[in-house]
Formats: C-alpha cells, sequence, structure tokens
C-alpha cells in the first residue's frame, strides 16, 4: 500500500537537499554561499543591493525567447517519436508498457517505487480521508468534554497515538513490536543522558546501528531470535518491509534526542509570542515537561507524515500543537489543486514519454546524442515528479489534518543553475535538517570542504548502502567546489557592477547544470556503467561534439532567463535563497 521508500526517501535527492554549503549566516536566513543573482548590483556607498531594470523586453531577450520557440518543442517531440510503436527501437521496450487511460496510449509505468505510489493513490487518499474524519470527531467530543475551550490542540496527542498504532499494525503487522522496541530505546537513551555531552554521540551512534542492521538483516525475523516467536513472522501487513521507510523515522528519533539534549544545556529565552516563522517553532525550546513519551511517539508516528514526510522537527511539531497554524480551508484547496495539476502532469508523461522503459531496456541502439540526452533528461525530470508527488500528497494530508511541514520542492528541477542553490530547492525538509543536525555541529562554514564531503558521504549511505550512490555523493561534493571557489575570486559585491559579470555567470550557471545531471544521472537514473556509455556516443564523435556545443549555448539562455526570473522574484519582494 505505501511506497516502496526506497521512493521517496531512500531515494531522493535527488533527495538531498543540502544547505550544508550554505553559510551559517545563510541558515539565519541573511546570505548565501552562491554566485546568485548576478545581475543584482550593489552600491559602494550604501552597500544597499539595487535592482537593475526588467530586460524582458530587450533586444537580447527578444532572441532568448525566439531560442526557446525553436528548442522546447524540439525537447518534448524527440522523447515522443522515441517512444512511437513505429520507432526501431520500440520492440526492445514494449513489454515494460501497461494499458493506460489517456487517449488510448499505453503507460510507461515500470518505474517500481513510483508504480508502489501511483496505484495505491485511492487507497492512501481513503485512508487519509478517513484520518481527518476521526480526528474533526475527536476534536468535537474533547472540545465538548470540558467547559473551557482549549487554546491548544495537545489533547490530539492520545487520538494520534491510538491512530498510529492501528495504523502501524495494518501497515507492518507484527513488526510494530520491533519499532517500539527501537523507538523507546531511543528514547531512553536521550532522556538517560540529558544535557550531557554524550548524548548526542550516542545518538547518532545508536542510530547508525540501527540502519546497518535493518539493512543487513533485511528488518530481522521474531523466528531468527527463537524459533517460538515465529508464529509472529506470519502477520506481516499490509507493507512487511518495515525497515525501507525506516531511514526517515530515524531522522525524527535523532531530531527528538537533540532538540531535548539542547533543551537541558540552552538557557531558556521567555515564551515566544502567539505567531511563530517555521524557523522559530523549530529553533525554540520547550519547557522540558512538554519532552515525555506520549509526545514522542505522537511526534514520530505522526500518521500523514510517517511513510515519506516532509520531515519535521520536534520542536516545530510541538509548537504546532501548543500554538496552532491558522490553515485556512482555501489554502488547502489550494495545494490539493497543486498536487492534481503535478499528477496530470505526471500522467501525461508517462502515457507519451516511454523514457524510463528505454533507459531499463537500454533501448537505445543507433540513437543520436540529442536522443541519447532527451532520455537522460526526461528521466530526471520523471524521478523529479516522483518524489514531488509523494511529498505533495503527505503533505496535504498534514495540511488538511491541522500540521504545515516544510514544502520539500520549492523549484522545478529545470529552473536552476546553482549546484547549492539546487540542494536547497530539493528535499528542503531534509536540507533544513541536515543544517540544524550536522552541518552547524560540525562547525559549518569553518570546515566547509571537509564538512560537505562527509554529508554528502553521509546523504549517500542513508539513501541505499550502494557503490553508484556513494560515487553520486563524491561526484556532488566534487561539483560544488568550483561554485564555492568562483564564488570566492568572483564575488558580486565586487564585480556585479559590471556588464560582463551576468555573462561569465552564466557561463559559469553552463557547467554547474551539466555536473548536476552527471551526478544525478549517476546516482538515481543510469549508474557509473550508463553514464559512460552517453558520455562516450555524445562525446566521442564530430556529431556529438557538435551538438555538445548547441546544448551548451540553449544552456546559456535558460540561465540568462533564470537570472532575470530570480531578479523579477526581488523586484516584487520574493526571496528564496535557491
Amino acid at each position: 500500500m505505501p511506497t516502496d521508500l526506497h521512493t521517496t526517501d531512500r531515494l531522493s535527492t535527488f533527495e538531498l537537499d543540502l544547505e550544508h554549503i550554505m553559510s551559517e549566516n545563510c541558515h539565519r536566513g541573511i546570505t548565501a554561499l552562491t554566485v546568485d543573482i548576478p545581475n543584482a548590483n550593489k552600491t559602494r556607498q550604501t552597500g544597499v543591493r539595487t535592482r537593475s531594470p526588467p530586460r524582458w523586453r530587450s533586444s537580447e531577450f527578444l532572441f532568448y525567447y525566439l531560442v526557446v520557440a525553436v528548442v522546447v518543442p524540439f525537447m518534448v517531440w524527440v522523447p515522443i517519436t522515441l517512444s512511437s510503436p513505429t520507432h526501431v527501437n520500440y520492440p526492445f521496450f514494449r513489454n515494460r508498457l501497461s494499458p493506460g487511460w489517456l487517449f488510448g496510449r499505453e503507460v510507461d509505468n515500470s518505474d517500481v517505487q513510483y508504480r508502489a505510489f501511483r496505484n495505491n493513490i485511492p487507497a492512501l487518499s481513503f485512508l487519509a480521508l478517513i484520518y481527518v474524519g476521526l480526528k474533526s470527531i475527536y476534536t468535537r467530543c474533547a472540545i465538548r468534554s470540558t467547559s473551557v475551550i482549549p487554546t491548544d490542540k495537545t489533547y490530539l496527542v492520545p487520538f494520534t497515538i491510538s491512530f498510529a498504532i492501528l495504523y502501524l499494525i495494518g501497515l507492518h503487522g507484527s513488526s510494530i513490536i520491533k519499532i517500539f522496541v527501537i523507538l523507546t530505546t531511543n528514547y531512553y537513551i536521550g532522556k538517560g543522558f540529558q544535557g550531557s555531552r554524550a548524548g548526542p554521540f550516542v545518538t547518532w551512534i545508536f542510530n547508525f546501528l540501527v540502519l546497518f542492521s535493518n539493512e543487513r538483516n533485511a528488518g530481522y525475523r521474531f523466528s531468527s531470535l527463537h524459533p517460538s516467536l515465529a508464529v509472529l513472522d506470519v502477520f506481516k501487513g499490509l507493507y512487511p518491509r518495515w525497515h525501507i521507510n525506516f531511514n526517515i523515522t530515524m531522522l525524527r528519533l535523532v531530531s527528538f534526542n537533540m532538540d531535548y539534549y539542547w533543551a537541558c544545556t540552552l538557557p531558556h529565552p521567555p515564551e515566544p509570542g502567539s505567531t511563530l516563522t517555521e524557523k522559530e517553532r523549530t529553533d525554540s525550546v520547550h519547557p522540558l515537561e512538554y519532552y515525555t513519551y506520549a509526545n514522542y511517539i505522537a511526534y514520530v508516528l505522526f500518521p500523514p507524515l510517517y511513510i515519506a514526510g516532509p520531515i519535521l522537527t520536534f520542536n516545530n511539531f510541538i509548537w504546532q500543537l501548543r500554538r496552532p497554524v491558522d490553515l485556512p480551508i482555501g489554502v488547502v484547496l489550494g495545494y490539493l489543486t497543486r498536487f492534481l495539476v503535478s499528477l496530470l502532469t505526471m500522467e501525461f508523461i508517462l502515457h507519451y514519454m516511454y523514457v524510463v522503459a528505454i533507459k531499463d531496456a537500454k533501448a537505445w541502439p543507433g540513437d543520436t546524442p540529442f536522443e541519447l540526452s532527451m532520455i537522460g533528461f526526461w528521466n530526471l525530470i520523471v524521478v523529479w515528479l516522483k518524489l514531488l508527488l509523494p511529498w505533495r500528497f503527505f503533505r496535504l494530508w498534514s495540511l488538511a489534518s491541522g500540521i504545515d511541514p516544510p514544502e520539500n520542492m520549492v523549484r522545478c528541477m529545470a529552473n536552476n543553475y546553482s549546484t547549492s542553490g539546487f540542494w536547497r530547492s530539493w528535499h528542503r525538509s531534509y536540507n533544513l535538517w541536515i543544517v540544524r543536525y550536522i552541518y552547524i555541529p560540525l562547525g559549518g562554514t569553518k570546515n566547509v570542504a571537509l564538512t560537505t564531503a562527509l554529508i554528502f558521504s553521509f546523504v549517500a549511505l542513508w539513501h541505499d548502502l550502494s557503490f553508484h550512490l556513494l560515487a553520486w555523493g563524491w561526484l556532488v561534493s566534487l561539483f560544488i567546489f568550483p561554485e564555492l571557489l568562483a564564488t570566492y575570486l568572483l564575488p558580486q559585491s565586487k564585480y556585479g557592477r559590471y556588464p560582463w559579470y551576468r555573462h561569465v555567470c552564466a557561463i559559469g550557471g553552463v557547467f554547474n547544470v551539466l555536473m548536476m545531471i552527471t551526478a544525478n544521472l549517476v546516482g538515481f537514473v543510469i549508474g557509473t556503467q550508463g553514464i559512460l556509455y552517453m558520455v562516450n556516443e555524445i562525446a566521442g564523435s564530430f556529431q556529438g561534439f557538435r551538438f555538445l556545443i548547441g546544448a551548451c549555448c540553449c544552456l546559456f539562455v535558460a540561465i540568462q532567463l533564470m537570472f532575470e526570473y530570480r531578479e523579477e522574484e526581488m523586484r516584487r519582494g520574493i526571496f528564496r535563497r535557491c
């Protein structure tokens, strides 16, 4: 029933959103370590950033529009042509297609991870409606049973725990016992060490050992402990592989213990006002009496976010119970509309572009460099959407339940030119978790090179204990350094006033995009062997070299449009650090 969460979270970097390459000031919302929006100048006298006049109607941008009008339709038409039953390679992947529902087309539902979510959308939707309906009934009963209308929602904790237990029994059967043993052990590690510096260390060691043991023992079997317990292995639930998405649960275990550690060691400021921002809810500690076992279980097993996230810190979760967030029905319905539009977009791609089947069957003999590049590009788009959709679904469920978690995807995959900005806008909740619990404690920008390499290695292994993901982590670490170096050598504050600066940044952005595509194709699409084949086919001939030059020119145009788009956001008062 749930996604095979090698789906959303083991696979995410593509699941990764790493804000760790930001400076600590950026974490506080001040600035970012990236050459971002190069056409925004600073005056030397005041140091205040000024906005350049819009370029949308300039002759330069009219040329860019012409390039887009010619190139983008080809980018759409090529994968549709490669997916045609009349194409010479069609017989190699036709067995991977299934009957579809759009205009008589077959559908490429061959991706195991997305298929697990797509096929169970009706069941998950019904479950979400049941949860929201029962919560509404419980709330009415709880309010009627008291003479004073509560100003918080902590009364929902018993309901959340009760539903979560039934939910886990249905999902994992008797394996709920294993889950509660791990959860309880972690809780007493955090509470036992309290403010001791050994607490975080033991917490990390314990959770790493749990992840490794889960992977090695495939979730364990009761019979391996004692033959008399074999009867417990019979009741497996709808989703026996509970250990697959325990990686997400592990993040919540660390969050509780670390937040409790800081609550024990940091001075307690006065209670904040009634309205808190997302950052304030994350950073503001609670009185120690709120770090209870019941609150801990309600947080870790909160049904809407249990399977795939988005990831919410313990402090943020409890603040939203203590100081409920105002979520008008219009906001929830608007988010539902966004989810449905994204879902229909994915359905159109799967019905008309069989790029996943082509990639899995390696059905690309004889394809031109441009066609090979489009197979890779649209596979990355599918990966982006197959992560976006589960995350938006579960966030929608959470919003309907009164809890507002971070949005994971804040930009389209194709609207990125900065390596660091890309990671900050991809799997943002994981990004924020990395910054809070790893990047800042390791020293932040004081050890940026070492910290970046360690974090990406952790993220790769957290997703899966495999070489190609570890290779992906190292590649990403390596590819971030040129941007950091360019930021240091060509700071916007010093050179941003020169006309050439924007174009030099765009050239750098082209290399960033090519490196990001390469790293993510290795990590989440075709692996190291596949990327070597593509590179050899694209760069190993004059035709391929000519295509590569043309592709770089098109990327240059796209990045200039992205620069202006970011600048337009600034003009409208919208500030995104990515």
